[in-house]
Formats: C-alpha cells, sequence, structure tokens
C-alpha cells in the first residue's frame, strides 16, 4: 500500500524538540499550507494547518535552519501522533528550506 504525501508552506512555531528516554530527538512543527487546485473543473483554494512529527537525528540539522514563516517542503507519510491518538500527522522523511523569512 502507498502513504506519500508532499506538501509545501510556512512554518508556524518553531520547531520543538524532546528526547526518548534512549536519547532519540523527537521534534514537531506546524505547517500552514494555501494553494490553488482544480476540484470538479473548477478552481479552489486549498488551505489546511498540519503537525510536522521528525524523528530522530537525520532531519536536525534541515529543522535547525526553520523560523517561524519560512517556506519549506515536507516529504513523508501520514500516521497517527502516538498509539494512543487517533490524530494524524504528517511523518516526515525529508525537509528542504525553500526560503527563510517572513512572506512578501
Amino acid at each position: 500500500m502507498e502513504n506519500r504525501v508532499v506538501i509545501t508552506g510556512r512554518v508556524g512555531d518553531p520547531p520543538e524538540t524532546r528526547f526518548t528516554p534512549a536519547g532519540i530527538p523527537i521534534s514537531r512543527f506546524t505547517l500552514r499550507h494555501e494553494s490553488q487546485q482544480v476540484e470538479a473543473g473548477m478552481c479552489r483554494t486549498a488551505q489546511c494547518q498540519v503537525e510536522v512529527l521528525v524523528t530522530g537525528a537525520e532531519l536536525q540539522p534541515a529543522l535547525a535552519q526553520l523560523e517561524s514563516d519560512c517556506r519549506v517542503r515536507v516529504d513523508g507519510f501520514l500516521s497517527r501522533a502516538s498509539s494512543r491518538s487517533t490524530r494524524l500527522v504528517v511523518h516526515a522523511r525529508e525537509i528542504r528550506v525553500e526560503d527563510v523569512g517572513p512572506a512578501t
């Protein structure tokens, strides 16, 4: 089965990081997305705010670049926020900073 999400948007608050008892970093940040999409032959505005979860050290250098309102591209998959939650979040596999600073 396939489960892949690619979304671009602007960072809400900068990432918050905590560490598991084993020392593994777990970071979270909010991504605000707005785009124009065609649905049923009509153009519509798509807006959403999603939580992005980053587990492990591999993406920590990219996270260190994130500031509020910078534009990023996240490639990952959807899953529950935790084993006890039904809330969906994007689990990041790749984060690319597209620009830093507020929108103009």
